[in-house]
């Protein structure tokens, strides 16, 4: 079974029963160094970090797909990885008011959902 990194508690809600999740209450940052440090012990990424057209400043919520077993390093991997921390690092975030907030959980979900699909 692969394993879906998300800081986002609506795909946490959506899927924690279908497939095994790993919530981590933390910012979009955090995401993507989790799912580097389990890149680096051998899983590898089965969605793009940054896919669909949402900047790293734009939204607060991310979710990975990655694969359960523990491989050899995936060099691949590796190397988008690093390239989504950079880039997200290049973006100063945004305050976003919380109006919007269960808007950008649901295009995170939507993201996901179509991949998982």
């Amino acid at each position: 079974m692969n394993i879906l990194v998300t800081n986002n508690p609506l795909v946490h809600a959506q899927y924690q029963e279908k497939i095994a999740v790993e919530y981590i209450d933390t910012d979009l940052a955090g995401v993507l160094i989790k799912v580097r440090d389990s890149i680096h012990k051998g899983h590898r990424l089965l969605t793009h970090p940054l896919m669909g057209s949402v900047k790293p400043n734009e939204s607060p919520y991310k979710s990975v797909l990655i694969t359960e077993a523990a491989e050899n390093t995936d060099m691949q991997s590796v190397c988008i990885i690093e390239e989504c921390i950079l880039a997200a690092q290049k973006f100063v975030s945004k305050n976003i008011p919380e109006k919007y907030l269960n808007d950008l959980q649901m295009v995170d979900l939507s993201l996901i959902r179509t991949a998982l699909e």
